[in-house]
C-alpha cells in the first residue's frame, strides 16, 4: 500500500502554477484529477499517490513545463526525454550524475548544480547563482527527489542515500519525508544537497531507449515515490501492518517479524521519526483514503475493515 501525501505537498506543486494560471485554470486540474479545490485549503486532507501524479501531469501540459513554473525559466516539454537520453550510455552512474549536472546548468538561471567528491561520498547540491535568488521550497525538493529518482531508475533499484539537506527551514510537513527520503533529512543548510555513499555509484546500469520514453510517460511516479517501496524500518513495519490490519498488528508482532527487540525496534523507527502507534493510524487513514476514493464501499464497511 502507497503512503498518501499531505495537501501541502499539493499545494507546493502549485507554486508556479499560480503565477502563470488562472483559478478557473488551476481549479479544472486539479478537478480532473479527482480532487475538489476546496479541500486543498484543509490542512489535514490527504491524497493519493495516484492523485497527484494526475495534478502533476495536467500542471505540466496545461503550463508547457515540466518543472511547473518553480524555476526562472520554463523548462519546455521534452527536457526530461532528452535529459534522460544523454546519460543512457554512460559508463557507470557516477559519470551520468555527472552529466545530469551539466546538462541542467545549461538550463537554470538562478541556481546551478555542482557535484564534489570527498571522504567516499558524492554530494550534489543545489546552489544559488546570485545571493538573492529566490528559494522555491517544492522547487528544490523536486529537483533532490528528480536527482534520486533517476538515478535508481537507471540502478534498477532505490540507490542509498546518506544524507538530504534543504536550505529551507523545516515544514510543517515534516513527517512526511521519511517516506520520501528514505535517510537523515536536514534543514536550515546553506545549500540544499543530496549525498551518496560513493561506491554506490561506481557501477554499470543498462536501459534502453523504450525503457526511458516509458519512464517519462509516467513521470513524475517514478522519481517522486522511488522511495515509497525502500526498505527503511518505517516503510517495513509499514508493510507488516498493512497485512494484517483485521487483527490489530501490536509491536511485538513487528519486532518478531523483523527479528529485533521491541525496545530495537522502537529505537530505530524514532531514528526515523515515526512511531509504531503513528505508522498504524497512518496506514488505516491511507487504507481508508483509497477505499474512498476507488470503492462504492460505506462508511459503516471502512469502518469495520479498519
Amino acid at each position: 500500500m502507497a503512503a498518501t501525501v499531505p495537501s501541502s505537498f499539493v499545494q507546493g506543486m502549485l507554486t508556479g502554477a499560480r503565477r502563470t494560471l488562472g483559478d478557473s485554470e488551476l481549479a479544472a486540474i486539479v478537478r480532473a484529477a479527482g480532487i475538489e479545490p476546496a479541500l486543498l485549503e484543509v490542512s489535514a486532507t490527504r491524497f493519493t499517490r495516484q492523485q497527484f501524479v494526475r495534478v502533476y501531469a495536467g500542471l505540466a501540459l496545461g503550463m508547457g513545463d515540466e518543472m511547473l513554473g518553480l524555476w526562472s525559466r520554463p523548462i519546455r516539454a521534452g527536457t526530461l526525454k532528452y535529459l534522460g537520453l544523454s546519460l543512457l550510455d554512460a559508463p557507470s552512474l557516477l559519470i551520468a550524475l555527472y552529466r545530469f549536472t551539466r546538462f541542467w546548468n545549461l538550463l537554470l538561471d538562478d541556481h546551478q548544480l555542482h557535484l564534489s567528491r570527498k571522504d567516499k561520498s558524492v554530494t550534489i547540491s543545489l546552489r544559488r547563482r546570485a545571493p538573492r535568488a529566490a528559494v522555491t521550497v517544492f522547487g528544490h525538493e523536486l529537483m533532490i527527489k528528480l536527482v534520486h529518482g533517476l538515478a535508481s531508475w537507471l540502478a534498477g533499484r532505490a540507490l542509498p542515500i546518506e544524507q538530504v539537506g534543504f536550505g529551507f527551514p523545516k515544514p510543517g510537513s515534516f513527517a512526511d519525508y521519511a517516506a520520501l527520503f528514505p535517510e537523515q533529512v536536514i534543514f536550515v543548510q546553506h545549500h540544499t544537497y543530496i549525498r551518496f555513499p560513493e561506491q554506490a555509484l561506481w557501477q554499470r546500469f543498462r536501459r534502453g531507449r523504450g525503457e526511458l520514453l516509458q519512464f517519462v510517460r509516467r513521470a513524475p511516479d517514478d522519481w517522486i515515490f522511488s522511495t515509497f517501496d525502500h526498505a527503511s524500518v518505517t516503510q517495513q513495519v509499514r508493510v507488516f501492518v498493512a497485512s494484517r490490519l483485521e487483527w490489530d498488528p501490536e509491536l511485538d508482532g513487528a519486532a518478531q517479524a523483523l527479528h529485533v527487540s521491541n525496545r530495537t525496534l522502537s529505537r530505530k523507527l524514532a531514528t526515523e521519526g515515526a512511531t509504531f502507534r503513528d505508522l498504524k493510524n497512518g496506514v488505516r487513514r491511507d487504507n481508508a483514503i483509497e477505499r474512498l476514493m476507488a470503492t462504492r464501499e460505506s462508511l459503516a464497511g471502512i469502518a469495520a475493515h479498519l
